[in-house]
């Protein structure tokens, strides 16, 4: 487990990084597919919501958004939910 202060301070490209190592390494594939399932709500909050609109209905979209999800304003919207998933875990 991770200390939330500590998760804080990282950027979101660190936070990304870690989370999906983490879940890649540990199997957790119900962490990874929740993040394909938020990353549409993350583009539409930065204001992408064509792109957004676009992973709903095509999941190749949704991969290759996965694959970049920790660049950018992306990253930014998904801090809360890298942070959340790496405090709780070991």
């Amino acid at each position: 487990m991770s200390d939330v202060a500590e998760l804080e301070k990282l950027s979101s490209k660190e936070l990304h990084d870690r989370a999906v190592k983490h879940a890649v390494r540990h199997g957790d594939v119900k962490f990874l597919w929740r993040l394909l399932e938020q990353i549409p709500a993350a583009e539409a909050a930065t204001g992408n919501i064509g792109e957004s609109e676009a992973d709903i209905k095509y999941v190749l979209p949704m991969l290759d958004d996965y694959m970049h999800s920790g660049e950018g304003e992306i990253a930014e919207a998904l801090r809360p939910m890298y942070i959340e998933y790496l405090s709780t875990r070991d």
